[in-house]
């Protein structure tokens, strides 16, 4: 990157396996990122018993920006030990929204973690640095520490789609005909409430009690609120994604195949093909964020002069637009 663009955020693709390898660069262990694709109760339990938060993706208007129903909790009236911090740079929401839901995790471990944390989320050294040093501050002055911080600013420019046509990423502000995403944070907290964290809101909204039972009941009263925001678009609207961030499904997948209850063939091979389909989806999320950053142009370029060189290239672009003629 040139020296205009140090401090500079890129946009990032709303995708779990960016995610994932985004918040493991981090330094951030035994979480992964899920994406949901309905809101119904089966597809919530599926998520399994440690659901640390939700990311939820939409189209941003103006008029959208204040939510006339909840109220934005600022100074005293903002939770207790509920990390919140404002966002002062543009392209960052991705990254702040998913640390709005790290730095609430209420069990997470602090550092590196140890064997004894295997199943618990480890935050890392540099998130747990940023936190603690942090802590005091205004939600402000906490967004100015995530936006100088050149770990997190690196890390989340390293998943920037690579554009064959650029020498850099593309770090373009929107224009009025744009369309502007935005993402945005749901957590449960101590105090029994779930709150929306907004990093271009004043503060945490609050949208409700939840029983402490169960992960369900926390999600119930998120997914009320998503659905609440959603019916403020036209029907036509389909532009949302929502990604919940929950734990490494290996571990509880482990945890099972080593348990005395399942010492049986059966049970034995169904967790172990499950096991292994977790394990085929990292090696799919690896390759295609490797896909993500290679830049394709030179060997576009090459097979381009190689057609032409073999007298193809006129046949090749009739076919396709015969194709396209086709489909039409």
């Amino acid at each position: 990157m040139s020296g205009a663009n140090n401090n500079q955020w890129c946009t990032i693709e709303s995708d779990p396996g960016v995610f994932t390898s985004l918040i493991e660069s981090f330094g951030v262990k035994n979480a992964e990122f899920s994406e949901i694709w309905s809101l119904d109760d089966d597809s919530l339990a599926s998520l399994g018993s440690r659901v640390y938060g939700l990311i939820f993706l939409f189209k941003w208007q103006s008029k959208e920006s204040i939510n006339s129903d909840n109220v934005c909790l600022t100074g005293d009236n903002s939770p207790e030990g509920l990390y919140f911090a404002k966002q002062v740079t543009t392209n960052a929401c991705a990254t702040q929204a998913i640390l709005s839901v790290l730095m609430n995790v209420n069990d997470a471990k602090e550092g590196a973690g140890d064997q004894d944390d295997s199943d618990k989320l480890v935050l890392g050294k540099d998130l747990s640095a940023l936190k603690q040093f942090s802590a005091s501050f205004p939600p402000d002055l906490r967004g100015h520490t995530i936006s100088g911080s050149e770990e997190i600013r690196l890390a989340h420019n390293s998943f920037a789609r690579n554009d064959s046509f650029l020498s850099e990423p593309r770090y373009k502000a929107a224009e009025d005909n744009d369309d502007v995403f935005h993402f945005i944070a749901y957590v449960p907290h101590t105090d029994n409430n779930v709150y929306e964290l907004d990093g271009l809101q004043e503060g945490p909204i609050c949208h409700g009690k939840f029983n402490n039972d169960n992960t369900l009941s926390w999600l119930h009263v998120a997914r009320n609120a998503i659905q609440k925001r959603i019916e403020r678009y036209a029907a036509s609207e389909i532009k949302f994604n929502l990604m919940a961030v929950v734990q490494d499904k290996r571990i509880s997948l482990n945890q099972m195949l080593n348990a005395d209850t399942n010492k049986n063939d059966d049970g034995i091979m169904t967790i172990s093909a499950q096991l292994l389909a977790e394990e085929e989806k990292r090696n799919a999320w690896e390759t295609e964020n490797q896909r993500r950053r290679h830049n394709y142009l030179p060997f576009c370029l090459e097979f381009i002069k190689t057609l032409v060189r073999e007298d193809k290239l006129q046949d090749v672009l009739d076919k396709a637009a015969a194709a396209t003629k086709n489909n039409n």
